[in-house]
């Protein structure tokens, strides 16, 4: 309706519609700065543009002008944002889109272009912010996650030894690998920082006859696996405790931490350090197995505010920062980066399967932020802007280590 209750007429339209030469130039402007991936722009009228060469992997459409402006003054934030709204939509294999665009980022050398001081300083996640980071996250509902993720509720990186495995097969891999990296005996005492819905924590007790301690901020998680511990005949072997890796007790023979190394903030590495020296033996290991960088840098802006907030994912050499000033040393490293993009390739494909049932859960604009969220991290893993470390580590004047890998794939 007009200003006077009158239809506007079709110049008017047309008016709206049209698109203007300064703005045909702020796409160009766009798509230079992305590096010319192969991708085309459509833009609210129907107008097509493209400077990339080769075929197009995918197209960008503009649903109104306000979306580009809102696309150039913020990029980083503003596309996930629109892309959740529904003003922008991709045409085409939206993985393949972030792909182009990760490589040529990664090959110019770029950062996300954000100031150096927060990345200096990193998230400050102090024990009332960790709690309030995992009810974003994990604590909005059990039957969501229940929807893709495999029958353990294991929402880490798989193992995929082989080609042609399940994703349940593939998770149950990674907690052997878990297992055997950390040389796990029965009767030993384990502290797990950061259980999750308790499904590596059970497997410990169940398959090497081991006693857990298992510690996650997590209300809803932690309820989860209690039911299953108990559901099992394990609640004696393995015991759940709703709260902060910080305040750990006790002496354990083995620390481990599948997935949390996260969202601890590198400010905190230090007490990390300290917490697992203190509660380790004179001849303990652990493994911490986390998301990491190949070099430092913070997490996007939409991903912090939508997904993970005070999410940082380290370097090996900012992971230094747990273990040197603690008298801990390495014994090794793994990068699973690929087993990841695997890993996320079967929690999309499931997630789309099920798109139906998130969105009576919650809204269309969370189905489009989680496809979203799920797709840029296959783009992340396969293309080395994300990384996935498993780091083995012990005392310092440990001589009991295995002198091979032997014990792990015999």
């Amino acid at each position: 309706m007009g200003r006077f209750g009158l239809t506007a007429g079709p110049r008017a339209e047309a008016a709206q519609s049209a698109v203007l030469a300064p703005e045909r130039w702020l796409v160009h402007r766009v798509l230079e700065r992305m590096r010319r991936p192969p991708v085309g722009i459509r833009l609210w009228n129907g107008e097509e543009v493209a400077v990339g060469e080769g075929a197009a992997v995918a197209r960008v459409v503009l649903r109104d002008r306000g979306a580009l402006y809102r696309l150039l003054l913020d990029p980083e934030f503003q596309f996930g944002e629109l892309y959740s709204d529904g003003r922008i939509e991709v045409e085409g294999d939206l993985v393949a889109l972030l792909e182009e665009v990760n490589r040529r980022q990664l090959s110019g050398g770029a950062t996300d272009g954000r100031p150096t001081a927060g990345l200096r300083r990193g998230p400050l996640n102090t024990l009332s912010r960790a709690r309030a980071n995992a009810r974003h996250h994990y604590d909005i509902g059990n039957a969501f996650y229940r929807l893709w993720l495999d029958e353990a509720m294991a929402y880490t990186c798989a193992y995929f030894p082989r080609e042609g495995l399940s994703l349940e097969d593939a998770q149950a891999a990674k907690m052997e690998l878990v297992c055997r990296k950390m040389r796990l005996s029965a009767g030993e005492r384990v502290v797990e920082a950061g259980c999750g819905w308790g499904g590596l924590a059970l497997y410990m007790a169940r398959r090497y006859g081991v006693r857990v301690k298992a510690f996650n901020v997590s209300r809803e998680q932690v309820a989860f696996a209690r039911e299953r511990a108990a559901a099992e005949g394990l609640s004696g072997q393995v015991e759940f405790i709703e709260d902060d890796y910080r305040n750990i007790a006790g002496r354990f023979d083995a620390f481990v931490s599948v997935g949390m190394l996260e969202h601890v903030g590198r400010r905190h590495y230090g007490e990390l350090g300290a917490v697992i020296d203190r509660c380790l033996s004179p001849s303990g290991r652990g493994l911490i197995h986390t998301i990491g960088r190949h070099r430092p840098m913070p997490v996007d802006a939409w991903t912090r505010a939508r997904i993970f907030p005070g999410a940082y994912a380290p370097s090996l050499g900012e992971m230094a920062g747990i273990f040197e000033p603690s008298g801990l040393v390495v014994l090794d490293v793994e990068n699973l980066r690929l087993h990841y993009a695997a890993t996320l390739r079967h929690w999309l494909a499931r997630f789309e399967d099920s798109r139906e049932r998130v969105r009576a859960m919650f809204d269309e604009r969370f189905v489009r932020m989680w496809r979203l969220y799920l797709s840029a991290s296959i783009a992340a893993f396969t293309t080395g802007w994300l990384q996935l470390f498993q780091v083995t580590f012990g005392r310092v004047t440990d001589n009991g280590v295995p002198m091979t890998r032997e014990h792990l794939y015999r």
